[in-house]
């Protein structure tokens, strides 16, 4: 009996066991053994298992250990994670242990892949609300016994981060692309990434600008480089700054935008600048064209054929060429001289109101007539506006605009000289001409022959609408037209038929759009029209003259075709009586040349499309006449005279019409008594053809079959036209029956 007592600090382990010895006497064996280091690697151990289950339940990481598939410790953090009681999770595998998770089968099947080819599988799946990461760590070889680590920890908070993160980042990236002001990342000197707004400011791509020097970016390289190092300077000093420069587009256009800058790391340049860039091109526009205007302004003045006096409180200030040639002096000749200088004696003269600049308000003008003395002598009269302005420097001052009267009358004797000849023209010419008002589509101006149309006199049309001359239908027609001329840039062209003593005419009309000025919207529409009739009528006769002929020479063709044809049909017959071996094949095309010329035939006195029960009855008539068969033709239905055959497909019906009577008359079962039946059916939606004869088919026939020929039923079905047409052979008791089903556009309804 074994038994261990602590000896002096040391464990000792007794076994005490009852022998015989030889002699037969009984005896007692006791053996004594050290076992103190085997105690104390056990109670080392078992310390050691405390610590490491004190460790492993105070951590906030799920841990287990699995052997093979089944788990075979864990904490209880683990269990807590997966949703299990105490102890519930032991013993099972790995599908069981994630079977409150939707994601069970994935992550299992992932795992025994994963861990097949490598020690390590990792992966992550939601729990809803939390999220979880799972790592498995296999020791030792992949089999049934493989030992397995598992730890599960709660990455919920680190995935709400990169969530967050995300977000952040995509609003920074699309407040980067979506901003109408370009923006740059430059490190040292170079563009690390812009926007879109950038490169559309730059006149090129983002790519374009990938990595680009900023001195190449702007119109002047050395200018930049001048610059470059006081940016630095005040980059490293205040963090940011601001000035104006021009960029140089790829196309060589210039264009100025504000460059802000400020240093990512304050204080180090190295760090990095983020830049933006503002198009102020068109305020330098403005502030150019604002220095350049007063100059202009004079320029432009000194130009105008109206005199400027520019009058302050001291005299005459300035004046351009045109009032200097007025007056017959220059400038120095009247500097600070009253402007009344130049005034005829009256003592009411307007150059002799000085009250003017006392009594007018700022921009407020005032309009006057009166003569001018020249230095030279020379009288005229002039039209006038003086305007008050008001100057920071001088105070106010009056401004003269003066026009000479003679010159303006002798442009409005002009223009009324011009206007009397277009009107002399206007009622001279043969032409209907009226004038409209774009707006309300009244008549304006109207000569003679156009009033002479409408049964009216001049006088009497002018400011009546369309509707107060034309019928109402007439009238919307007309305004119609008018509405679409007015929003034409080139001449509309239009017939109409007017009823001029109860004869009808027909008048070609062209309506022109008149506007002020280019570019501004028409204000009166001007209708010329020509009286046609008699040039409508001629070349109706030549079109008329050109139609009856081409008819003649068609029906000609069409009949000297069905002459050759037969001629051709009675050269093979010939060759057939000479030649019995090719007797039947010679037959069949005779007989095929003979339904072409029917088609031909009756071609020659048609003037369009052939009625199909015409071509049925001529073709049944040719095999008849060809084989002395009887042949009963019969038409039923509703339609049966309204469907006619297009040119495109009379050929192709006739001879599939020609061969299936042809088939019946050839492999009829009676005597050549019995009749072959043709039945022509016209319906609603297109028309029926039936042929049979007393005949049988032989068995498991199969017109599908039947690959296409030049014979028989292949020249059938290599002949029907392949759109709306249908062709079945069937057996109905005793006879055969073939039976083509024509529906448009193979037929048409007449």
């Amino acid at each position: 009996m074994p038994s261990s007592t602590p000896s002096s600090g040391r464990w000792l382990l007794t076994r005490v066991e009852p022998a015989t010895l030889a002699s037969g006497k009984r005896t007692t064996s006791v053996v004594t053994l050290d076992i103190t280091e085997q105690h104390q690697s056990q109670l080392r151990g078992e310390q050691l298992l405390h610590e490491l289950s004190t460790i492993l339940e105070s951590t906030t990481a799920g841990i287990a250990y699995l052997l093979g598939d089944a788990l075979q410790r864990c904490n209880r953090r683990f269990e807590l994670m997966l949703g299990w009681p105490a102890g519930g999770a032991l013993g099972l595998g790995v599908q069981a242990l994630f079977a409150n998770n939707p994601q069970a089968a994935r992550i299992a099947a992932d795992a025994s892949a994963a861990l097949a080819e490598s020690p390590i599988f990792e992966t992550e799946f939601e729990a809803p609300p939390r999220w979880y990461s799972l790592s498995l760590r296999r020791t030792g070889a992949a089999g049934e016994g493989t030992e397995t680590i598992a730890v599960l920890s709660d990455v919920t908070r680190l995935k709400t981060q990169q969530r967050e993160l995300e977000i952040l980042a995509r609003d920074r990236e699309l407040m980067f692309s979506l901003s109408g002001v370009g923006i740059a990342f430059i490190r040292g000197r170079r563009i690390q990434r812009a926007n879109q707004a950038l490169a559309h400011l730059a006149g090129c791509t983002v790519d374009e600008l990938s990595m680009l020097d900023m001195a190449e970016l702007f119109a002047d390289r050395v200018d930049f480089e001048h610059f470059w190092p006081q940016e630095e300077a005040e980059l490293r000093s205040h963090g940011r700054w601001t000035g104006e420069r021009q960029l140089r587009l790829r196309d060589g256009r210039l264009r100025w935008v504000q460059v802000s800058k400020r240093l990512v790391t304050l204080g180090d340049v190295a760090g990095g600048i983020i830049a933006s860039y503002v198009d102020v091109d068109a305020r330098h526009r403005a502030e150019r064209a604002v220095a350049l205007q007063a100059d202009r302004t004079r320029s432009i003045l000194d130009s105008a054929l109206v005199g400027i006096v520019t009058v302050g409180p001291q005299g005459i200030e300035w004046m351009n060429r045109s009032a200097r040639r007025m007056f017959a002096g220059e400038l120095a000749d009247f500097v600070n001289l009253p402007i009344s200088t130049v005034a005829t004696p009256e003592p009411d003269h307007p150059f002799r109101r000085t009250q003017y600049l006392t009594e007018l308000v700022e921009g407020q003008a005032q309009t006057f007539e009166c003569r001018v003395l020249a230095r030279d002598g020379r009288e005229f009269w002039v039209v006038g506006n003086a305007v008050s302005t008001e100057r920071e420097s001088t105070g106010r001052q009056l401004t003269y605009a003066l026009l000479d009267i003679e010159r303006r009358r002798l442009a409005e004797a002009r223009v009324t000289e011009a206007q009397a000849s277009l009107q002399r023209i206007i009622e001279a010419a043969p032409l209907a001409i009226t004038l409209y008002d774009a707006h309300t589509l009244k008549i304006v101006q109207i000569n003679e022959v156009a009033a002479r149309a409408t049964g009216h006199t001049p006088p009497q049309l002018i400011g009546a609408a369309p509707e107060d001359i034309v019928t109402p239908e007439f009238a919307l027609a007309l305004r119609r037209d008018m509405a679409h001329a007015l929003g034409a840039t080139d001449v509309t062209t239009r017939e109409y038929p007017v009823l001029i003593d109860g004869e009808e005419t027909v008048w070609d009309a062209r309506y022109l759009p008149l506007a002020a000025g280019p570019g501004r919207a028409p204000d009166q529409l001007l209708l010329v029209a020509t009286d046609v009739t008699e040039q409508r009528a001629a070349q109706e006769a030549r079109l008329e003259a050109a139609i009856a002929q081409r008819e003649m020479l068609v029906k000609e063709v069409h009949h000297r075709i069905k002459n050759n044809l037969q001629g051709v049909a009675g050269l093979l017959q010939q060759i057939g009586q000479r030649k019995p071996e090719v007797a039947g094949v010679i037959a069949e095309v005779v007989g095929q040349v003979h339904a072409i010329a029917q088609v031909y035939g009756l071609q020659v006195g048609s003037g369009g499309p052939l009625q199909l029960a015409s071509v049925v009855e001529a073709i049944t008539s040719s095999v008849q006449r060809t084989f002395g068969r009887t042949i009963r033709f019969s038409a039923a239905g509703t339609t049966p005279g309204e469907w006619t055959l297009p040119e495109a497909e009379s050929i192709p019906i006739a001879l599939t019409l020609n061969e299936l009577l042809t088939n019946a008359v050839k492999h009829s079962a009676g005597t050549p008594e019995d009749e072959v039946l043709c039945t022509l059916d016209g319906g609603e939606m297109g028309v029926r053809i039936k042929v049979s004869n007393l005949a049988t088919l032989a068995p498991g026939f199969d017109l599908a079959r039947i690959p296409g020929g030049v014979s028989g039923l292949g020249l059938v079905r290599a002949l029907l036209p392949r759109r709306s047409a249908r062709l079945t052979l069937e057996q109905s008791e005793d006879r055969v029956v073939a039976e083509m089903v024509l529906q448009p556009p193979v037929v048409t309804r007449g």
